[in-house]
């Protein structure tokens, strides 16, 4: 990608590298040594930089504190047996974040920007990527309001940024859901394709009851009578009904266009499966946990990847599924996506750009 982007870079006078445990990081916990920021100004990204991680500081009457304007994305590298950093699907994560920022009322961040920002961070951090089998660089852009302003209107000044943390699996085991019929997530017309952060807030009293009963995620239905099933807490959520995948569209701007989502879905067709962008009934869904029909119930998501589901609660019942074998096709596609990602496969879709 040629660039004319200008960016001023300050390296760390001491790394964190020599104190990080490698061999048990917990997601998010971990920071690495640098950060990208760019700022809106008078209409314009300028000020591209990379500097050392550090806390920002913050007007109290800063917009985004009190009105919300914030969009967010995630992502991750990798590294392949030669050593070399591989990002997966970078250029949908910047597609997204720009889908994000026009519904949040945020100037769209330039291809060149997201990109050579995000290329030449990666460059300078490179030693925080993971070699670890399993193991990856999640990277979070970001963009919020910057105005010092106590009015209801867009910002005129912003800040993207992106940082990133080395990180192991988000879930290290099957995960119990919950089928939510009370609290509501998105609902047409509003904000639920974007990732936004406002959506993650609304969402975590319910999650936290449902914690408190032993459930590890919700499975959040349509906001106008809770009889369809959407998606998960943190992923994209599809279900295995006899031989036929079965997950949500995307199309009512009720939940998110999931990359990974995405990319199951292009592998399932190529693998041969039936797949149905539909939305699932909670009574289909309750009858084909009774009489068996359900194989297979996982997440899709950045962080997680695949998440199989274990347990489900429909209606106060909890139903156990049956063990996943290894050659289900949850088990199946969660290897070609690792295969891919870590360039153990040719990547035949153009996923995987090198850094």
């Amino acid at each position: 990608m040629k660039t004319t982007l200008q960016i001023d870079i300050k390296k760390t006078e001491k790394s964190k590298l020599p104190k990080t445990d490698f061999d048990n990081l917990v997601f998010g916990q971990s920071i690495s040594d640098h950060m990208f920021v760019a700022d809106y100004i008078n209409g314009e990204w300028t000020d591209f930089r990379i500097e050392p991680y550090t806390p920002l500081s913050l007007n109290p009457a800063n917009a985004t504190l009190h009105y919300g304007q914030s969009i967010f994305e995630g992502m991750k590298a990798y590294k392949n047996v030669s050593g070399e950093i591989l990002l997966f699907r970078p250029e949908a994560n910047q597609k997204r974040l720009n889908e994000s920022a026009e519904r949040m009322c945020i100037p769209a961040v330039p291809e060149e920007v997201f990109m050579e920002g995000l290329f030449q961070l990666l460059d300078l951090d490179r030693d925080w990527v993971p070699a670890k089998a399993g193991a990856s660089l999640y990277i979070r852009p970001f963009v919020f309001a910057t105005d010092d302003y106590l009015g209801v209107r867009p910002s005129e000044k912003y800040k993207f940024m992106i940082f990133t943390c080395p990180v192991g699996n988000y879930y290290s085991k099957p995960v119990s859901v919950k089928v939510e019929s009370k609290y509501t997530r998105a609902i047409e017309g509003g904000t639920g394709y974007a990732k936004a952060a406002g959506n993650y807030a609304g969402s975590l009293y319910p999650a936290l009851l449902a914690q408190k009963e032993g459930y590890d995620q919700l499975l959040w239905t349509d906001g106008k009578n809770h009889q369809h099933i959407e998606e998960s807490g943190t992923m994209n959520v599809m279900f295995m009904i006899d031989d036929t995948i079965v997950t949500a569209p995307t199309n009512t701007g009720t939940i998110l266009k999931g990359i990974t989502r995405d990319s199951v879905l292009v592998l399932a067709k190529e693998m041969g499966y039936k797949v149905e962008e539909r939305f699932l009934k909670v009574s289909e869904l309750e009858n084909a946990l009774k009489e068996g029909q359900l194989k297979e119930a996982f997440g899709t998501g950045t962080a997680a990847t695949i998440a199989h589901i274990a347990r489900i609660n429909v209606n106060g019942v909890d139903y156990t599924l049956p063990e996943i074998p290894g050659n289900a096709f949850s088990n199946q596609v969660l290897r070609k996506l690792d295969a891919i990602k870590y360039g153990l496969e040719e990547d035949t879709h153009g996923w995987i750009q090198k850094v």
